[in-house]
């Protein structure tokens, strides 16, 4: 049976190889599973053993501790970071999304820092917009 951790660590495990633009097989070859394995991981059916999330956190190129950031010590989504995991949940399943943050990120590093300059001032400028 799956508990509120198997399921928020699965999603962490999602969100991350699909911001890396890895399939399930991909995921799967690299730390010597089936891709099925990881469909259950994914969705809490399967724990994941500590040696197995030090495997995929190896393959993500993450800290282990990325997987339970955000989680309070009872095991549930701090209240503080419920609402905001939701909304970056939602962002990173759209593709266009995801599309946008692998393209920034095969830019150089002043590129990069351009890129941001303008996002944020074209944020500000929509904020003006809408007062108008």
């Amino acid at each position: 049976m799956a508990t509120d951790v198997d399921i928020y660590v699965g999603k962490r495990l999602r969100r991350r190889h699909r911001l890396l633009g890895l399939t399930q097989q991909d995921l799967a070859g690299q730390v010597g599973v089936r891709f099925q394995q990881i469909q259950k991981y994914e969705c809490g059916a399967n724990r994941i053993t500590a040696s197995r999330l030090f495997a995929l956190a190896s393959a993500l190129n993450v800290n282990i501790n990325y997987f339970f950031e955000g989680l309070a010590a009872d095991g549930k989504p701090a209240p503080a970071n419920d609402s905001v995991d939701r909304l970056g949940g939602d962002i990173l399943s759209q593709k266009e999304t995801l599309e946008l943050v692998r393209a920034y990120y095969r830019l150089g590093e002043r590129p990069r820092r351009r890129l941001l300059d303008l996002a944020k001032a074209l944020e500000g400028d929509g904020a003006d917009t809408t007062v108008a």
